[in-house]
């Protein structure tokens, strides 16, 4: 067993897995507190290293493409401080720190470990349910469907398209970027009916605007990492075989709909199109609100809030809703 122990975080590697524990210290990231432990399998890690500086050092964990849900989402956008593949480490504990590194490359050559990209995630993510309240309303994932609640702050176009509610089988991919301070972020959820929209965060219904609180807007992170790990894996989008319509098709392609559908069909079933199931007629509350919104919608338009074609697709994201 090697360890290292610091007030950011402990790292413990056993032969088969790093266990990487945030520490309780009040000047670790929120992000990481509320993340919790990760253990990262053996077969995940592409390379490990401790970078000596003057005052301090860095241990540095770089995980193979593709094996971890949280770095598919986040792109590498996570701020130093929150990314759990890093610890400051004191300059007293550099010697653990090199020994630590030392024993998980042994490791890695003895299993005859690559570096090459993954196929499938080799971690799961943060556990589901997941929400969290951020500056422009609260997002909600159980495992099946992303629900986001607008605050009072949010866009009036948003506000008047009511809650959103996305089955995780409708969205191709999750957009993330973080808020700095200075310039907003965002988190999107494109769908095969939104993805060529080009509505700003701040107006578009299937996005939260990252303006506010900037580390608990950060936790916006844990959502879109839980949803990310619950789509295709990105090398099935990458590398597309004759039923995904062709070479070159990937995840965004309008032709691989009837794939997808069909993929997402119990074993021995495949689905030849996707049929949209009939309408049901909305109860006559639910009448009352969407002539509600669609007024709210329509003066927006007559305001010049909004123009010809932000209204005619934000009208359709209200009618679908309904």
């Amino acid at each position: 067993m090697a360890e290292i122990i610091q007030r950011h975080g402990t790292w413990a590697f056993d032969g088969t897995t790093v266990r990487i524990t945030p520490g309780l210290h009040r000047s670790v990231p929120l992000f990481r507190q509320t993340y919790g432990e990760i253990a990262v399998p053996l077969e995940a890690v592409a390379g490990i290293v401790y970078e000596s500086e003057r005052r301090r050092g860095r241990l540095r964990m770089r995980l193979r493409e593709g094996a971890d849900p949280l770095l598919q989402a986040t792109g590498g956008r996570l701020p130093d401080a929150a990314d759990p593949y890093r610890l400051i480490v004191d300059t007293d504990r550099s010697g653990i720190a090199e020994y630590l590194a030392e024993e998980v490359r042994h490791a890695l050559l003895l299993d005859r470990i690559t570096d090459e990209p993954t196929t499938e995630y080799l971690l799961p993510g943060p556990p589901v349910p997941v929400s969290v309240r951020s500056s422009d309303g609260t997002v909600s994932f159980d495992g099946v469907q992303v629900r986001i609640d607008w605050a009072d702050t949010s866009d009036r176009v948003k506000r008047a398209t009511g809650p959103r509610v996305l089955d995780v089988g409708d969205v191709l991919r999750v957009e993330w970027l973080p808020n700095s301070g200075l310039d907003d972020g965002f988190l999107r959820f494109v769908t095969r009916e939104t993805r060529f929209s080009k509505l700003p965060a701040e107006k578009d219904p299937y996005a939260l605007d990252l303006w506010g609180n900037v580390s608990r807007d950060l936790l916006t992170a844990l959502v879109a990492t839980a949803v990310t790990a619950r789509l295709p894996h990105p090398s099935a989008r990458a590398h597309p075989g004759p039923a995904d319509g062709g070479a070159g098709g990937g995840a965004d392609d309008p032709g691989n709909a009837s794939e997808r559908a069909g993929r997402a069909a119990p074993r021995g079933r495949r689905l030849t199109a996707a049929v949209p199931p009939p309408a049901v007629p909305p109860p006559a509350d639910h009448h009352d609100v969407l002539l509600r919104r669609l007024r709210e919608l329509g003066e927006l338009h007559r305001d010049g809030v909004l123009t010809d074609e932000e209204f005619a697709r934000t009208k359709a994201v209200v009618l679908r809703g309904f």
